[in-house]
């Protein structure tokens, strides 16, 4: 007879604002202010002078919505999102990011996760560009964290496409629970290409950063726990409450014409589809890594953890209305459209930016890597690997600088995972359908259905990819940049904080 496992009782959540029950479309949305530089340094080339910013992490207040208390966050310099860093391509610039934040958490730390050991500062903070070309000492390593009162100056070489990256914590062991804080902001690299191209730009030029949190009726950012006191990790964190620009339920007063939105999942798990109400589709012309070859007609447009996403939306038919963004069904935000009649000299061209073609022939090597989720004699997820491996691991992906490789990505659980890569852009290949048994009992990879080319909207650079439970998914990826250590994992941030993060090395060749 089976023994009776008997479990503590779930800690009870505190009240819970009901974004159902608010007024809604009360509060403007807020537009992050740009960060501004506050002198120039030598570069470490000792070449030139460049431009030098220092963004501070720390606590402050906001209100997310007219009725509610004031929210604690932590973040970058006093908003969240924290201030948009603006870049031109092939231009070098310099940040400091000081931790200036309390020395406690004020979320529930699991000491048992790698690297959130008992002893160690409970503020400890390293922050990530996501998407950029960096070298690896200026790219957010998760051990080369430093406690308040330190700080590091990080380079950013900007050699790379103009596109919309992002910028967050990624301390190791408690990634997930600073970005849950608000630790996140854009960072947007242009360049004469996409100028000469004349889409919305200036105040037509938006951007709306999803995250969902638990939000007590106090006003403050509730984190829940296991059931097990000495464990309190959880394998997803899903909030009651969708803030935009880190508002809840905002709206924003459009003009009849073309706005272009740079749209970013910044949230822990949560995967976003988004229409709009009145049932018009939006444009999108771009993703991760910069512009799609054309404009993709989208009536749903899917993002996952750490994605984004580039749209046009053409308000000019729409004069006086009122139109929804929902999430699935539910609303995020209003835009008000004008009544009057104004010029667009905007334009959506038909062709955006070249993207070669790509063959699978290019690459030198293909690898294929198994997601896993190790289950307790619950049922319930106790860690989530890559490859079947730690983080703590011998490092075993060393792709040779400036080659190409395939990676196979086999999701042998029944959850999507959005795979990131530091450094490198990517593109989708396939996604294929596979027999789950056959890989966990007899490492055989066996197909189950035939291969289905990315969609129109995934066809672009890619930095972070949705793969797909019981399948096969797979991307072309070329080394390129910078030899060095760097990181690639899972962006539902409860999964990477638990072992769904690798270490890879890229290796300059041989001589």
């Amino acid at each position: 007879m089976a023994q009776m496992v008997h479990l503590p009782p779930m800690k009870p959540a505190p009240p819970l604002i009901d974004p159902g029950r608010m007024m809604p479309f009360v509060d403007p949305l807020p537009i992050p202010e740009g960060a501004k530089p506050i002198g120039k340094r030598m570069s470490p080339s000792g070449k030139a002078q460049i431009p030098f910013y220092r963004i501070p992490a720390r606590e402050f207040f906001s209100k997310i919505h007219r009725d509610v208390p004031p929210t604690r966050f932590w973040g970058y310099g006093d908003s969240v999102p924290g201030p948009t860093i603006e870049a031109r391509s092939g231009e070098e610039i310099l940040i400091e990011w000081p931790n200036q934040l309390p020395a406690k958490h004020f979320l529930p730390i699991d000491h048992n996760l790698m690297g959130a050991e008992k002893g160690l500062p409970e503020s400890r903070t390293v922050v990530h560009v996501h998407g950029a070309r960096v070298p690896p000492e200026s790219d957010g390593w998760p051990e080369a964290w430093y406690p308040p009162g330190k700080s590091a100056t990080y380079r950013y070489p900007n050699r790379q496409d103009a596109a919309m990256l992002w910028y967050h914590d990624h301390a190791m062991g408690i990634n997930r629970l600073n970005i849950c804080a608000g630790m996140a902001g854009l960072y947007a690299i242009r360049d004469s290409f996409e100028d000469a191209l004349n889409l919305p730009k200036g105040e037509y030029e938006i951007p709306l950063v999803l995250m969902d949190r638990m939000i007590g009726t106090d006003g403050q950012i509730y984190y829940p726990v296991s059931q097990f006191p000495d464990a309190p990790w959880i394998p997803e964190y899903n909030g009651n409450a969708t803030l935009m620009n880190g508002k809840l339920l905002p709206y924003l007063d459009v003009e009849p014409r073309k706005y272009r939105f740079r749209i970013l999942n910044a949230s822990n798990s949560r995967f976003y589809f988004l229409s709009l109400g009145n049932g018009q589709a939006i444009q999108q012309i771009g993703t991760d890594q910069g512009l799609l070859p054309k404009p993709v007609n989208v009536p749903r447009l899917d993002v996952s953890p750490g994605e984004r996403a580039d749209v046009v939306v053409d308000f000019a038919e729409h004069r006086g209305q009122r139109i929804l963004l929902n999430n699935l069904f539910a609303p995020l935000m209003q835009f008000r459209v004008g009544s009057r009649d104004v010029a667009d000299p905007s334009a959506l061209p038909a062709a955006l930016r070249p993207i070669p073609p790509i063959s699978a022939t290019d690459a030198i090597r293909t690898r294929q890597l198994t997601l896993e989720e190790v289950d307790n004699l619950l049922g319930d997820p106790l860690v989530h690997l890559l490859d079947g491996k730690h983080w703590r691991d011998p490092v075993s992906e060393k792709p040779v600088l400036g080659t190409t490789e395939i990676w196979e990505l086999l999701n042998l659980t029944e959850d999507p995972h959005p795979i990131h890569l530091h450094l490198v852009r990517f593109r989708i290949l396939d996604r294929r359908p596979i027999d789950i048994d056959a890989q966990i009992y007899d490492r055989k990879v066996v197909y189950t259905g035939d291969a289905v080319p990315p969609e129109a909207n995934e066809a672009g650079w890619k930095d972070t990819v949705r793969v797909s439970p019981g399948a096969s998914t797979r991307i072309v990826v070329k080394f390129e940049g910078y030899a060095g250590r760097y990181v690639w994992h899972c962006h539902i941030l409860e999964h990477e904080d638990n072992e769904m993060m690798r270490p890879y090395e890229v290796v300059a060749p041989a001589k």
